[in-house]
């Protein structure tokens, strides 16, 4: 129904100066009133709030009529799209929410200005954007959970050998959203009325610096070549084959300062490759000091050294990569071996100072099968060691561990305060003589520890044990020339020497007091791995060292050792 305008009173007289002067004044006014009177305070007819008609009707009735159909829009996921990865967001807890009654307000009041008024009187309404509130911390924590997920990584383009295969790694190009520019992209989605339309949200793009047509290249000129056929190395006599899968374990292409895929073979990995094992093991040889002994306190040489033969990493790659691209007889070539001086020779025994004994030292112990053994492998492995000067010498580094495969027996250890059994029982023994030829040497000790508790063979305060992977026997030989171990063992002995130059004229051991004496408890073992054990009482001892040069003390060092009682264990 058109509302009906009312008629306006007709004014009787008006001077005519002010008519002149305020015609217009009057024919606005009287338009604007007129429009006024057409609105009656209703929403202009054809207004809308995303697609919603709202034309007409009252304020509250248009609110109540937004209400019902914004929350069903506001609750729509919104898709979305990061780079070629999609996903959805959910308005609400993005921070998004429409305000029904503000968006009538302003319906409303786009029409309430003189302006509006009078044009309303020649059209109807228009679309009217919706009022909407923007939490900022729920919009910037939804768009970061959102990239946790939609983010992608570059990938590089890439070569790579698996099992003697090619294989080739496409590029892919990266994003990373950018939150801060994704709010804005976001409620602008959020507001619009595109049902099913995918956003596209901003992001910074990473390009693969290697590219496909590179891949490509790569494969076709080097990586396909490369594993067409095994390759052939002569080293003086001998001649051995790589395989493809060998080669391919060390083989890689990476990309250089112009992103083109240069091969890369790992000389160091392949050399050390179980595959080349036996094979370099009849082509390399570690060169053999000479050997030394006394005439008296005095040193000569009793057999010289032997060259060792070397295949270094570098010359393995020099050899092996230039034939990777080639084929047939071609994939053979030559590969360099080193000849290495021994450290120790019959002319350089006395410039590097190997002239006379330091220190000697020699360890008695009861007789046993696994005992005897162990200490004459470590015996075999320390005996000839040179310890240049400056340089730590090391058990645990000299002898490795104590297996099996080493040549090393099950037998007797302290574990947790108790005898116990295991790998490289006796190796013990070898480190006291050891311990005591570098007491009595007078050079520096670095790592060191003693038995749990005291072992009557030993002396006290001045003894050593060696645990794989927790504790070594290190001392550094700071003589200022070199030393040569000498390790010799017997069914019940070892003997430990020192040859090298004295710093000092004598050097001597003397022995504190027991102090903190504690007594040993009984025990009962039901283990069936069980060693009976002897009490023993547990006390602390110093040990001093003192130095002499021109039969004068120079200086004097101490030894500070704890010792545990050792409790007695009956085993049943």
């Amino acid at each position: 129904m058109r509302p009906r305008i009312p008629s306006v009173k007709r004014i009787a007289s008006i001077p005519p100066l002010a008519l002149a002067g305020g015609a217009l004044t009057v024919g606005v006014g009287s338009l604007y009133l007129a429009g006024l009177l057409l609105a009656g305070g209703e929403i202009d007819a054809g207004t809308t709030v995303r697609g919603v008609d709202i034309g007409g009707l009252s304020r509250a009735e248009a609110t109540r009529k937004l209400e019902r159909h914004l929350v069903a829009a506001g609750s729509q996921e919104l898709p979305v799209r990061v780079g070629d990865r999609r996903g959805t967001i959910d308005p609400q807890r993005a921070g998004f929410t429409f305000d029904a009654q503000q968006t009538v307000d302003r319906a409303a009041l786009a029409g309430a200005d003189p302006v509006s008024v009078i044009g309303n009187l020649f059209r109807s309404g228009g679309a009217i954007e919706p009022v909407v509130h923007v939490d900022q911390d729920k919009t910037h924590a939804a768009l970061g959970k959102l990239a946790k997920s939609l983010d992608q990584k570059s990938r590089e383009g890439a070569v790579t050998f698996i099992d003697g295969r090619v294989e080739q790694v496409a590029p892919r190009r990266g994003y990373a959203l950018d939150v801060d520019a994704a709010a804005g992209v976001l409620r602008s989605s959020f507001l619009g009325d595109k049902a099913g339309s995918i956003t596209a949200l901003p992001a910074r793009e990473t390009k693969p610096r290697v590219t496909a047509a590179e891949v490509h290249r790569a494969v076709r000129e080097f990586a396909q070549p490369a594993m067409s056929a095994k390759v052939t190395l002569i080293a003086g006599d001998k001649r051995f084959t790589i395989s493809q899968a060998v080669l391919g374990q060390y083989l890689t292409m990476q990309p250089d300062d112009t992103d083109r895929l240069t091969p890369k073979l790992d000389g160091k990995g392949l050399l050390a490759a179980p595959e080349l094992a036996d094979t370099l093991s009849n082509i390399t040889s570690k060169p053999e000091n000479a050997r030394l002994r006394l005439n008296g306190d005095k040193v000569v040489v009793a057999a010289d050294g032997k060259l060792g033969q070397k295949v270094t990493d570098k010359a393995l790659s020099k050899a092996v990569l230039p034939l990777l691209t080639k084929s047939g007889a071609a994939r053979t070539g030559e590969l360099a071996v080193r000849e290495v001086q021994p450290e120790v020779t019959r002319g350089n025994a006395a410039q590097l100072g190997l002239t006379e004994k330091m220190s000697s030292f020699t360890v008695n112990f009861e007789p046993a099968a696994y005992r005897t053994k162990n200490i004459s492998r470590a015996a075999e492995l320390i005996n000839g060691s040179v310890v240049m000067p400056n340089q730590t010498w090391s058990l645990n580094r000299t002898v490795g561990e104590r297996t099996e495969a080493n040549g090393f027996v099950e037998g007797i250890i302290i574990l947790n305060n108790e005898f116990a059994k295991a790998s490289g029982g006796g190796v013990s023994t070898m480190a006291t003589a050891i311990f005591n030829a570098m007491f009595f040497a007078g050079v520096k000790p670095v790592e060191y520890g003693a038995h749990s508790f005291y072992i009557e063979r030993y002396p006290e305060g001045r003894e050593a044990t060696v645990a794989w992977g927790s504790l070594d026997l290190k001392f550094k030989n700071d003589s200022g020339k070199a030393i040569y171990i000498q390790a010799e063992s017997t069914d019940t002995s070892v003997t430990v020497t020192f040859l090298g130059t004295p710093r000092y004229d004598e050097i001597k051991s003397i022995t504190g007091p027991r102090t903190n004496v504690k007594q040993p408890t009984q025990k009962v073992n039901t283990d069936k791995e069980c060693v009976p054990q002897t009490p023993l009482e547990g006390f602390d001892v110093t040990v001093e060292r003192v130095f002499y040069n021109d039969g004068k003390e120079v200086k004097r060092e101490p030894f500070h050792t704890h010792y545990t009682p050792r409790d007695e264990i009956t085993c049943e």
